[in-house]
Parts: structure tokens; C-alpha cells; sequence
């Protein structure tokens, strides 16, 4: 919505606000920890409380059937066992018993058909909750954007930006969905099989749970590693995206300059440490699932020597030993899940760090509330007063100091000067883009300070030298600053600002689709369409920058007479590089280095042979 003059340049990589950093707003050195990032993430699921409550119970329903499965599989095992015995013994009416067989298995379906109805339920609920919270988040995030302060998007490049609310939100996302229901399962499994386990044999049990702590070691030492490559992983999406991004942007500037190859270098060295940390990430968290698989395979083998020791002595019988080399396969196969999800959980984790680092981010200033706030007055003239403003986009650089001046009602303020002067800062304080760092506004008497952003710029029209054209049709375009207006004033105000004539061209007039680029259009069309859309609004004060800079000689003397029809009754500010556009103002501001160095109509500046004559000398005899 401003031009870049006065903006402070984005800083060095590595700064904190640097184009190479990924980092949003005033983003840390270094990643935060994993578990307060993780234990803020599942702080979202707060609001679903009630749902995500049924969800357990549902998984606790369902592993508890899928648990108590394998110790009736069990018994079923030691019927068949004892009948085949008793027939080998010659036993008087012995043999399988067949109903108590039928009866057992009978059970056992049963259970494993609970177990999937209500595995289902969990799934179906858990989807429905993620995809609240992550509509949730996405809201957020897009509410924290509006009240952020200008100067916080001039050091963040936009695709940067863009992959945070794009790609972080949806690997966040990804990662609850994913791993919610996994894990959830996984804990509950652990614990029913541990506890039937030393149901079943506690020494078997103590040789099972002899390798949780050497998981718990191995997937720690992997995942503080794997954390910091998925930071970098992320970090490096953000800089590759903003490299396409801006290409993209400028992609006729890269050709016009030659500038093919440096772009696809630069796009060459992003994607290899992109690739480099991606590899990295993925590498060294695949190794935690190699591990487990080994440490549970030497698990399975010492249960199964010793239960086949237990049961030679009698100790326990073959079902029991069957339950607990199953239950042992359960118990390890949901550590291995976990651990397998370790590189997921790093990623989803990495995403929400960037994202929460947007979400706080300082916001601007808030709006005077209740009795503090002001109100402007029904007589709305248009009035502004600088009195004693000082501002610095840096504290070490100091831009408009001390500077005082008054713009009565109906006046047509030209601001002109070297580029770097002011200009462009001195509307957008005007406009609230930015606060001061000492002195005062008004507007009519009213310090806007005490007013509502939304009110202060609902009396503000603008019209900028870098057109902005959405999406969508040239009515609604026309149309942005003021929703309610009729098909007449739309009309109307196209026909003040020369846009009906082109409009009626086109084969569909004024329902003709704009493209998001804008490139159905001029350029000169579109300074034209941004014009008609400032008219059509009728703003108590007008704001017009280089407005006329992409149009015509013939266009722009049509477009000067337009201006002056809505520049009546109001106050204008006037920002201009052409001093020819300027000649009619009841006021001319020269400023340099943040200072009003002169000031008066045209033709006193001029006679007083000072900044504005060297200026307007250099401007001509340049054209000459």
C-alpha cells in the first residue's frame, strides 16, 4: 500500500529481520525447545475439550478389545493343546473341545469387530477435531496479520511470509492428524499389554520392559539432532519460496536485465540447502526406526527362549507363553510407531515454532477504546496539523524531526523533494501506517492518536504510484472503497476519471475480469481504475501519490481536471516528482533530509531562487 521510499533496507542475513532469515516478525536465534513448543501446539486442542475427551474414550475402547484379544487367542490355544494331549494319552472322552473352541473364538471376533467399529469413531472425531483447531489457527493467524504493524512486512519478504501461512499451517496439520490418533493408540496399547503382561508372567514382563529405557535413550539422543535439521529444513522452504516469489514477481525485469542465470543460481544454491537439510533431517530420524526394529527383535527372541524354558518346567503352559510373545510383539510395535513418528512430530513441531513466532510477534499500538476514544466532528473539513513530529524508521537514523506545518481545508498541499526526503513518510504518519516518535497529528482538531484506525482512514481516500488491483471485475474494483454504491455512482465516478471510455471497449464493460496480476489491463488503465475507485469513495481527504505517473501526456491533462473536481472541498496531499502536475497548488512543501526546507506557490518559489527552483531548473533543462 506504500512505496518503498524511506523504508529501512532489509538487513543482512543472519540479522534479525534479515531476507535470509525465515524468521517472522522479531524471530529468536536459535529454535526454541521441543517440548514447550510441543506441549503450546497441543494447547490448541483446548477448546475441544469435550471432543477430544470422546475421542479417548473411543481409543480406549478400542485397544482394550484389540488387548484383550490374544490372551483369549490364548486360551483357545490350551484347548486345542490339552485336546490334542488327551487324544495322544488315549484319554476316555477326551479330544478338542470343540464348543468351548467355537465359544472363545466367538468372543474373540467379537472383540476385534468392537475394536475397528470404535477405532473407526476415534478416527472419524479426531479428523473433525484437527481440522476445527487448524481453521482455528488459520483465523488467528490471519487476525494477528491485520493488527501487525507496517514496518513489521517491510523487513519480511513475502514469500517468507507466505510459507509460514501456507506451508507451516499445513504441515501442522498434517502432523495432528497423523499423529494424534497414532499416538494416542500407541500409549494405550502400551500400558493394557504391560499391565496383562505381569498378568500373565511377571518375569517375562521385567525382561520385556528392559528395553523401554534403552528406546527412551536412543530416540532422545536422534531427536535433539533431528530437531535442529528440520528447523533448517523449514527455515530453507521460507527462503526458497521467497526466491520464487520474487522472481516470479519480477520475472520480466530478470529478462529485460539478463538476469536468467543469476536467478537460477541463486534458485540452485536455495534448493540444494533445502535438499542438504531436508536429507539431513529425514537421515538421522530414519535411524530411530532401525533401532527400535532391532532392539525389538532381540526382545522377542530372549521372551521366546525363556517362555520356552517356563514351559518345559511347567511353569506356564503354551497359550500363556503364545499370549505373551504376541502381547510382546504389541508392546514393541507401538514403541516402534512412536519412534517412527519422532521425525513427523520434529517437522510439525519445527512449523509451529515459525508459526507461533508470527503469532507473537508486537503488534501495533491498539486503538483508543471507550472514554479515551475521540470522535471527529459532523462538520468534517478536512484540517491537518503537524505539530512538532519527529520519526525514524531506526533510533540511530533519525528522518523527520521537529517538523510543523498546517494544511487548511480545501487546500491542495504538494509535497516535493529528492527521493529519501520524506514525502512518501510524511502521508503515511498521516495515515497511522506508522506512530510517531514524538509530537502530534490532527485532523480536524482531533489528535489521531484518539481515533480508530478504521475511522481515521474511512475519511482518507489514496490513490498510490504502484497500482493494486484484485481479482474480480472492474465494478467491484471500482466499487472496493465503497460497497453500498449504485450502478449509477459507479458509473459516474468511471466517467469523471476517463475509465468509461476504455471500459465500453471491452467486450464485457464493466463485468470484464480482472486477472490477480492485472495484466488484462494497462498500466495506465489500472492508475486509472485506482482513481475512479478514490472518487467514487469521496474521502474528506485525499492522498494522492505520483498518481498520475503511469498515464499519458493527453490522459494525465485529462486526468489533472478530474483530480481538481475532486480535490474540491477537500484537503489534498500531493506527492510529486513532475513539477508540471503541481504548478496549481495553494501550497508546495520542499523537503530534504526529513526537513521543510522551503514552502509558498509555485511562482514565489520560484522567484526566491532556492531548493524548489533548482529543482524545477533541473527537471526542465533535463527535458530541453
Amino acid at each position: 500500500m506504500t512505496t518503498t521510499e524511506n523504508r529501512p533496507a532489509p538487513r543482512p542475513a543472519g540479522g534479525p529481520m534479515g531476507r535470509g532469515m525465515p524468521g517472522m516478525g522479531m524471530p529468536v536465534s536459535k529454535a526454541k525447545s521441543f517440548g514447550p513448543s510441543a506441549k503450546r501446539l497441543l494447547g490448541l486442542l483446548r477448546p475441544e475439550r469435550f471432543a477430544f475427551t470422546v475421542v479417548v474414550v473411543l481409543g480406549v475402547a478400542a485397544v482394550g478389545f484389540t488387548v484383550a484379544g490374544p490372551k483369549l487367542l490364548g486360551e483357545a490355544t490350551d484347548v486345542i493343546f490339552q485336546g490334542v494331549l488327551q487324544k495322544l494319552r488315549h484319554v476316555p472322552g477326551g479330544g478338542i473341545d470343540f464348543g468351548a473352541l467355537g465359544e472363545t473364538l466367538s468372543w474373540v471376533l467379537g472383540l476385534y469387530l468392537a475394536s475397528s467399529v470404535f477405532s473407526w469413531g476415534q478416527g472419524r472425531l479426531l479428523n473433525r477435531v484437527v481440522q476445527r483447531v487448524v481453521f482455528a489457527l488459520r483465523e488467528e493467524v490471519e487476525a494477528k496479520l491485520h493488527r501487525l504493524p507496517l514496518r513489521y512486512f517491510d523487513g519480511q519478504p513475502r514469500g517468507e511470509l507466505l510459507s509460514r501461512v501456507t506451508n507451516d499451517i499445513d504441515n501442522i496439520a498434517t502432523t495432528m492428524q497423523q499423529t494424534l490418533s497414532q499416538l494416542m493408540t500407541s500409549v494405550l496399547t502400551v500400558l493394557g499389554v504391560i499391565v496383562l503382561m505381569f498378568t500373565i508372567s511377571p518375569l517375562l514382563a521385567v525382561i520385556a520392559l528392559a528395553v523401554i529405557p534403552i528406546s527412551v535413550v536412543i530416540t532422545t539422543q536422534i531427536g535433539k539432532r533431528s530437531q535442529k535439521l528440520f528447523i533448517a529444513q523449514w527455515k530453507n522452504t521460507g527462503k526458497l519460496n521467497a526466491h520464487i516469489e520474487e522472481s516470479f514477481t519480477g520475472h520480466q525485469l530478470v529478462k529485460v536485465f539478463g538476469r536468467q542465470r543469476e536467478s537460477e543460481e541463486e534458485f540452485r544454491q536455495r534448493n540444494d540447502d533445502l535438499f542438504e537439510a531436508a536429507r539431513g533431517a529425514q537421515f538421522v530420524s530414519g535411524l530411530i526406526m532401525p533401532a527400535m526394529m532391532f532392539l525389538s527383535n532381540l526382545s522377542y527372541v530372549v521372551v521366546a527362549v525363556v517362555g520356552g524354558l517356563r514351559i518345559t518346567s511347567g511353569a506356564m503352559t503354551l497359550g500363556e507363553v503364545q499370549a505373551f510373545i504376541q502381547y510382546s510383539r504389541q508392546f514393541t510395535q507401538p514403541l516402534t510407531q512412536i519412534a517412527s513418528m519422532a521425525n513427523l512430530m520434529q517437522s510439525g513441531v519445527a512449523s509451529a515454532e515459525r508459526v507461533f513466532e508470527l503469532l507473537d510477534a508486537e503488534e501495533q499500538e491498539p486503538d483508543a477504546t471507550g472514554s479515551t476514544a475521540a470522535s471527529l466532528p459532523a462538520d468534517r473539513r478536512g484540517r491537518v496539523e503537524f505539530t512538532d513530529v519527529s520519526f525514524a524508521y531506526r533510533p540511530e537514523q533519525p528522518l523527520i524531526e521537529h517538523l510543523s506545518l498546517v494544511a487548511e481545508p480545501g487546500q491542495t498541499v504538494a509535497i516535493v523533494g529528492p527521493t529519501g526526503a520524506g514525502k512518501t513518510t510524511l502521508v503515511n504518519l498521516i495515515m497511522r501506517f506508522y506512530e510517531l516518535d514524538a509530537g502530534r497529528i490532527t485532523l480536524d482538531g482531533v489528535d489521531i492518536t484518539q481515533l480508530r484506525r478504521e475511522d481515521l482512514r474511512s475519511q482518507i481516500g489514496m490513490v498510490l504510484q504502484d497500482t493494486w488491483l484484485f481479482g474480480g471485475t472492474i465494478r467491484a474494483n471500482i466499487a472496493y472503497g465503497r460497497p453500498d454504491a449504485t450502478e449509477e455512482q459507479i458509473i459516474a465516478a468511471a466517467k469523471a476519471t476517463f475509465v468509461d471510455r476504455f471500459v465500453r471497449t471491452l467486450p464485457d464493460g464493466y463485468d470484464t475480469v480482472i486477472d490477480e496480476e492485472g495484466t488484462n489491463v494497462s498500466a495506465g488503465e489500472k492508475q486509472l481504475l485506482t482513481i475512479a475507485r478514490a472518487f467514487l469513495a469521496s474521502p474528506s481527504l485525499l492522498i494522492l501519490d505520483e498518481a498520475t505517473s503511469s498515464v499519458d501526456t493527453r490522459t494525465e491533462a485529462l486526468v489533472q481536471k478530474a483530480m481538481a473536481a475532486l480535490r474540491s472541498s477537500r484537503t489534498s496531499f500531493v506527492i510529486a516528482h513532475r513539477l508540471s502536475t503541481i504548478r496549481d497548488a495553494d501550497l508546495i512543501l520542499v523537503m530534504e533530509s526529513g526537513q521543510i526546507v522551503e514552502q509558498g506557490t509555485h511562482e514565489e518559489l520560484l522567484e526566491a531562487h532556492g531548493a524548489y527552483y533548482r529543482l524545477y531548473s533541473a527537471q526542465f533543462a533535463a527535458t530541453a
